[in-house]
């Protein structure tokens, strides 16, 4: 089995979330490994009807690099 590194699964995360939220201000502030998988918190902006925000999130990456989950909510 495969195993990926902390930087790995950042890398993986930021592009996830550069694609599906369509921005380049992605700020990583927790980067874990719990049960196996790599947990990546932090915050991107969006855009909401012209008024921007702030939207935390976390992205949960496995042992092979995969998008396992995703979480994302306004701060």
């Amino acid at each position: 089995m495969s195993s990926i590194s902390n930087n790995s699964a950042q890398k993986i995360a930021r592009e996830y979330l550069k694609k599906r939220k369509n921005t380049e201000k992605i700020e990583v502030s927790i980067v874990e490994q719990k049960d196996g998988v790599w947990v990546i918190r932090g915050t991107c902006p969006i855009d909401l009807e012209g008024h921007p925000w702030a939207e935390k999130f976390e992205v949960v990456i496995d042992q092979k690099g995969r998008v396992v989950s995703s979480d994302f909510s306004l701060l």
